[in-house]
């Protein structure tokens, strides 16, 4: 991605009123995108999750791409897995999200996705770029494009989720807590379950257009631990702001991460009879989901961080699981890319197919100490290559000895640099993430930082 000026790795993303993320960039965007995607008329889905700026960037859209001729129509709040769906079942020349994803609802961003439902590739996305470089010209008035609201989106993505579990299964008493994150979930995740017979308690379901991922989500789930507790319930089933990420929690509060849920959906596979190449993760997946994988008897390779990155090899090696720990999960089996909803769908009928619980499946992953330091910069900058920070890093890796492994990267969406420090020992992994983290900050001078393990 670095001969990219405009996409990251996951599309356009950034804070609203700064840099790209403006209305005066998002309307060229909208009409370079449709030069290049919608040819020919075309028509183009629009989606969004629950930001108060998605209005704004909706109708820039919208500008842009009738400008270039294109025909759109209008999802609304929509995850963006679901966009990717209605844009294979509308036959779309291609379909756009806007959303920043788990970020906060001071951000937002711009997702594309072809007219598969795959990511786009990198020479679409090229070719994107080129067109905005150039002058806007709207073509002729009796060539313009003509935009529609579909009213029934959310409906046709709730049947889709269904159907991704056998027509015969419900989850007749099971009490689970859904946590929406205010965001794009929220008109759908707990219909679903609710029609597959699930007795559900709603949690973060009130967006406000502000309180997008605030305290509450994938990326916050103490809200959903303590729900889960304090109402008596099975499980609880947490989503980021788009719905393509999800975590679940036990019954005794006990957060569940991506690998482990990609585990439960491997093991069911395997007892199918239906598991196909290898799984994918990526350079965060822990080493106790490799180990649990490999007595399982399950091939793993590791791609770079990013689910577009997980789909390209899955497609090379036709795979059909793969996911990050974050609760990235694809299986390409029931859809085109990660999807929360379906993802936690293929837990339950998992755990039900095999007659256990979710701790008692999950059990069967050991993860290895794992600290995850994120530093957050005044601007993204090439920090993991300086002299003195690689330095530190094989002084590091020299000190694990093979015990462990460790991950610097920056992020791909946002200006952060994260340092990952994994291993046997949880005092030496603890003490290398703050030291490398120490030397990072005193190069660049960060303005703030936080920490997860």
């Amino acid at each position: 991605m670095s001969g990219r000026r405009y996409f990251g790795t996951d599309g356009i993303r950034g804070r609203v009123g700064e840099g790209m993320i403006t209305p005066d960039f998002v309307l060229k965007l909208g009409w370079a995108a449709g030069r290049v995607l919608g040819q020919g008329g075309g028509k183009v889905l629009i989606g969004k999750d629950t930001r108060i700026s998605g209005y704004m960037f909706e109708s820039a859209l919208e500008a842009g791409l009738v400008a270039a001729g294109v025909n759109i129509r209008l999802l609304g709040p929509m995850t963006t897995p679901g966009v990717a769906y209605l844009t294979r079942t509308f036959r779309a020349s291609a379909g756009i999200v806007i959303t920043a994803s788990h970020n906060p609802y001071q951000d937002n961003g711009i997702k594309f996705f072809s007219a598969d439902g795959d990511k786009l590739p990198d020479d679409v996305e090229e070719a994107i770029e080129a067109e905005l470089e150039r002058p806007l010209r709207t073509v002729d008035s009796a060539a313009l494009g003509k935009v529609k609201r579909i009213d029934d989106a959310n409906g046709r993505y709730i049947e889709f989720c269904k159907s991704t579990v056998p027509g015969s299964m419900n989850f007749r008493g099971l009490k689970v807590v859904v946590d929406c994150a205010n965001g794009a979930t929220y008109n759908t995740a707990p219909y679903v379950f609710e029609e597959l017979g699930a007795d559900v308690i709603r949690l973060g379901a009130e967006p406000d257009g502000f309180n997008i991922n605030r305290d509450v989500g994938s990326t916050h789930p103490d809200a959903l631990c303590r729900a889960v507790v304090q109402e008596g319930a099975d499980l609880g089933i947490a989503f980021d702001g788009d719905g393509d990420r999800v975590l679940m929690v036990d019954g005794k509060g006990r957060l569940i991460d991506g690998d482990q849920l990609l585990y439960v959906i491997t093991k069911d596979r395997l007892a199918d009879g239906a598991m196909r190449g290898e799984v994918v993760g990526t350079l965060m997946s822990n080493l106790g989901f490799e180990h649990a994988l490999q007595r399982l008897g399950v091939g793993f390779v590791r791609a770079r961080v990013g689910d577009r990155y997980i789909m390209e090899h899955l497609k090379r090696s036709d795979g059909i699981l793969g996911g990050e720990p974050s609760g990235h999960i694809i299986c390409r089996d029931r859809t085109s890319t990660g999807d929360g909803i379906v993802a936690a769908l293929q837990v339950l009928a998992g755990l039900k197919r095999l007659d256990r619980g979710l701790h008692e499946v999950c059990a069967e992953v050991e993860p290895y100490p794992q600290v995850l330091i994120n530093i957050r910069l005044d601007a993204q900058r090439d920090v993991v290559g300086l002299p003195a920070v690689q330095d530190a890093l094989r002084t590091a890796e020299q000190a694990l000895a093979g015990r462990g492994r460790i991950l610097l990267r920056p992020s791909g969406t946002e200006p952060l640099v994260r340092v990952m420090v994994e291993g046997v020992d949880a005092d030496e992994v603890g003490r290398l993430a703050e030291w490398l983290s120490d030397v990072v900050r005193a190069q660049m001078a960060p303005s703030s930082a936080e920490q997860t393990s």
